[in-house]
């Protein structure tokens, strides 16, 4: 399997839409971006870009003026790397801890608590 880039926060934003729709050029992303949050601004994206170009997450292609952008990694490929890394971070690679957490803190309502008992109960 080759390795997964460390992909920050703001740049899970960028990815997003990049998973969502490709290949895209710079002025179609920053687009999308600021259709969700105002507060995009264009030389962030552009850098945002041309870092995840360089941890190889996207690639490009360059058609006339433009540069087309895609990813290189499956969003399933860089959500199982993050969660992985945050278990290990956060509870020591142990899931009990951290299913215990989430289920005490956080409100759930019936349909997910059964929905959890399902998918635990077909883990055993």
């Amino acid at each position: 399997m080759k390795s997964i880039p460390k992909i920050s926060e703001t740049e899970w934003e960028v990815m997003k839409v990049l998973w969502t729709a490709s290949p895209l050029a710079a002025g179609e992303i920053i687009a999308r971006l600021t259709a969700q949050d105002e507060a995009w601004h264009p030389k962030t994206a552009k850098t945002l870009l041309s870092r995840l170009v360089k941890k190889k997450a996207l690639g490009f292609e360059k058609d006339g003026r433009a540069y087309l952008y895609h990813p290189l990694v499956k969003e399933a490929d860089c959500v199982k790397a993050a969660s992985d890394s945050f278990l290990d971070r956060v509870f020591g690679g142990s899931l009990t801890p951290m299913l215990a957490h989430f289920v005490e803190r956080k409100k759930m309502s019936s349909e997910q608590i059964r929905e959890l008992k399902r998918l635990l109960d077909r883990k055993e």
